[in-house]
């Protein structure tokens, strides 16, 4: 079942990738006391999420904190080193948080996996965006077509912050 507004983020630990190696990090560290945006996405290096999901949310990173956002996270069900190569491919910066979810724990505890064993992806994530205070999930848009980045862009989140 599929986390809902007014739900707490499930606990779980996800991967930061760092130039010393990955790093644990837990969601109870990354949303307690924060208001942040959490946007979820199928794959790294995938087009969708390198040409508009992820650079979107770099681009918007400053207005979103204008808007009382601590931080942008970015989940996928990737490694850490692939998270950490992707990010430096993309030049987020301190923009956007890149975590792994390597083995899908925290995707499928919101109830957002999405099966791409047809396309040889196993399971992924849907591509999302949600706005979390104090890890309550205060509005969560999740796209129904994976190609499409619309109503989880940072733009429709930025409307609505």
């Amino acid at each position: 079942m599929t986390i809902k507004v007014g739900e707490k983020i499930p606990s779980v630990k996800l991967a930061l990738g760092t130039a010393e190696g990955p790093k644990e990090i837990t969601t109870d560290q990354i949303f307690g006391g924060k208001r942040v945006v959490m946007f979820g996405l199928p794959g790294a290096f995938t087009p969708t999420c390198s040409a508009k999901h992820v650079p979107g949310f770099v681009a918007h990173a400053a207005d979103l904190k204008k808007k009382g956002v601590d931080s942008v996270v970015c989940v996928s069900v990737n490694d850490p080193f692939v998270m950490g190569a992707w990010g430096k491919d993309l030049k987020v910066g301190d923009k956007v948080i890149m975590l792994a979810d390597g083995s899908a724990e925290l995707t499928k505890k919101l109830g957002l996996v999405l099966d791409l064993t047809g396309r040889g992806m196993g399971e992924r994530s849907h591509r999302y965006a949600m706005v979390v205070d104090n890890g309550v999930v205060k509005s969560l848009n999740v796209e129904t077509n994976p190609g499409v980045c619309e109503v989880s862009s940072a733009e429709s989140i930025l409307a609505g912050v």
